[in-house]
């Protein structure tokens, strides 16, 4: 995918991410994170905004937890108002776990708590529906980070992707997880499928 394919917003936030990756590749404790380590969180976008980006520290020392930072970016005209929305499935700490949102949803805010017993979280989508949409094109991220204890980073690569849900490993001797994200394109009509 070329930059200059990308639509305005979304290449404006992701150099902005970009360049606040470069800054505080050696200081991140300036980063707008939503949780501290061993710390739970509830991050939800505003209405009618659905999840864009995402970014992780890794700290072995603070319980082998990480930090997170979200952005959200409004939804196309296209695709109307939300007409419900819902949080998903629950992960058990220290399991691999796969969830897309239900119902054709699209993420929109995601929450988690820490279990210091098992020094891993329990994860969760809150997901929105969007009339009778259905989406295609879909595709997994490669690993989000590349090796586990990595700093992590996902910007939604093409205006008009949205993130579904996600696929996690969990290492038990490492204490950390990697993500593949599930990207989709949302068709421009109503159609009739209830769930893919």
């Amino acid at each position: 995918m070329q930059l200059s394919n990308m639509h305005p917003a979304l290449l404006a936030l992701t150099a902005s991410l970009l360049a606040t990756a470069a800054a505080q590749s050696h200081d991140h404790h300036d980063m707008s994170w939503v949780n501290g380590y061993r710390q739970g969180f509830n991050f939800q976008c505003p209405h009618r905004e659905v999840l864009v980006a995402t970014r992780s520290f890794f700290s072995v020392e603070d319980g082998a937890d990480r930090l997170w930072s979200f952005e959200c970016q409004p939804t196309p005209e296209g695709l109307g108002e939300p007409s419900d929305c819902w949080w998903d499935d629950i992960n058990r700490a220290g399991m691999e776990w796969t969830s897309t949102c239900t119902r054709n949803g699209l993420v929109a805010g995601v929450q988690s708590k820490y279990f210091e017993s098992v020094l891993d979280r329990e994860w969760q989508f809150y997901c929105c529906y969007y009339k009778r949409r259905c989406p295609y094109s879909c595709m997994k991220t490669s690993d989000i980070p590349e090796n586990f204890r990595e700093e992590a980073e996902l910007v939604v690569p093409s205006y008009g992707y949205f993130i579904r849900g996600a696929q996690t490993t969990f290492s038990g001797v490492l204490r950390d997880r990697q993500w593949k994200y599930i990207l989709c394109r949302m068709t421009d009509f109503d159609c009739e499928f209830e769930n893919v």
